[in-house]
């Protein structure tokens, strides 16, 4: 048998790293950067079978995606309590 290895797209891991990263040390970038390579990871991926690594570039933009969400659902809340106190206040 000779088994050919398949070489990860580098664009791959980068967004899984950009994906962990953008849930500890560089919150809202790291996000950003995880979605755009995580993309266009899976057009490279699609476009080059030799290429391998999919499941990372999907990791990556779960894990980016998801950040983004709990950043707008946080920004959501905040100003939805601090806009209902300023409301209660003047009432």
């Amino acid at each position: 048998m000779n088994a050919q290895a398949s070489q990860n797209s580098t664009l791959a891991v980068v967004s899984l790293i950009a994906g962990i990263l953008g849930w500890t040390l560089m919150p809202f970038l790291g996000s950003v950067v995880a979605i755009i390579t995580g993309h266009m990871a899976r057009g490279e991926i699609r476009r080059n079978p030799q290429l391998g690594g999919d499941g990372m570039a999907v990791a990556g933009l779960i894990l980016g995606w998801a950040s983004v969400a709990v950043w707008l659902l946080g920004i959501m809340v905040f100003v939805l309590f601090f806009g209902g106190l300023a409301w209660l206040s003047m009432h």
